[in-house]
């Protein structure tokens, strides 16, 4: 019979030389496939405001573009769609439908530009489709009020998390696999909108990866009270990139 070594904690191997995963792979895993950027939900196709900056010559080179990066962590993820994670997440495991929906009504409201509520609508849609097409039988959408079944992408994003992860998953980790995701899709976003190179890219995501722990922290800490969404250089260039004549990104 196949026996768990002494010191692993992550696989067991058999008689024949295999391995065999157990219980902790499968959180590692699931925190892996949720922070791809080939999630197909179209993250790839919005820069959040990153390209209006370019436009404007505040973002122009590797520096530039890691402080927006990392200013738009702090200001925009770590006070708001970062904390909404961390209370949905719980709230979908206890079926808490009113906190779900106030959570989801904040996230609508404090969308300041047509582009970026249409960004967060979108990516939750094309969530809420990916999970639905691994046909998991403890998705019951018909216990979810018809006004969740679309929720925004914080939201569909922490109902993610909770079928893919076992509950006994922290919720820091959770979150550390959202921010990942969205900091590699700016740092793409700028790669491509600067431009940037890749080894330039690649210094941008280790700064990122310094940052994020803390950022974390302070998203965690963050109370209903206390949650913000105000930004309001994104929420001028992004209106302005609503008409900007040429662009490749959606927001």
């Amino acid at each position: 019979m196949p026996t768990m070594g002494a010191t692993s904690t992550t696989h067991t191997t058999t008689t024949t030389g295999t391995t065999r995963p157990t219980v902790t792979d499968a959180p590692l895993l699931a925190l892996l496939w949720l922070a791809s950027p080939t999630l197909p939900i179209g993250g790839f196709s919005y820069s959040e405001g990153l390209e209006a900056a370019v436009h404007s010559g505040l973002v122009h080179d590797e520096a530039s573009a890691s402080d927006w990066i990392a200013g738009q962590l702090w200001l925009s993820q770590a006070r708001a769609d970062l904390p909404v994670i961390a209370r949905a997440l719980p709230a979908w495991r206890q079926r808490d439908w009113a906190r779900l929906q106030a959570l989801d009504g904040w996230v609508r409201q404090t969308r300041e530009t047509a582009e970026l509520r249409l960004q967060t609508e979108q990516m939750g849609r094309s969530l809420m489709e990916w999970m639905k097409s691994l046909q998991d039988p403890s998705l019951d959408l018909d216990r979810i009020p018809t006004d969740l079944r679309q929720p925004t992408y914080p939201v569909a994003y922490a109902l993610a998390l909770s079928q893919q992860l076992p509950a006994s998953t922290p919720v820091r980790d959770a979150l550390l696999a959202a921010g990942f995701a969205w900091a590699e899709n700016l740092v793409q976003a700028a790669i491509k909108s600067v431009p940037l190179g890749q080894s330039a890219g690649q210094r941008t995501v280790a700064r990122l990866c310094r940052e994020l722990p803390a950022a974390i922290d302070a998203a965690l800490a963050v109370t209903d009270a206390t949650r913000q969404s105000f930004a309001p250089l994104l929420a001028i260039l992004s209106a302005r990139h609503e008409t900007q004549y040429s662009r490749l990104f959606r927001s």
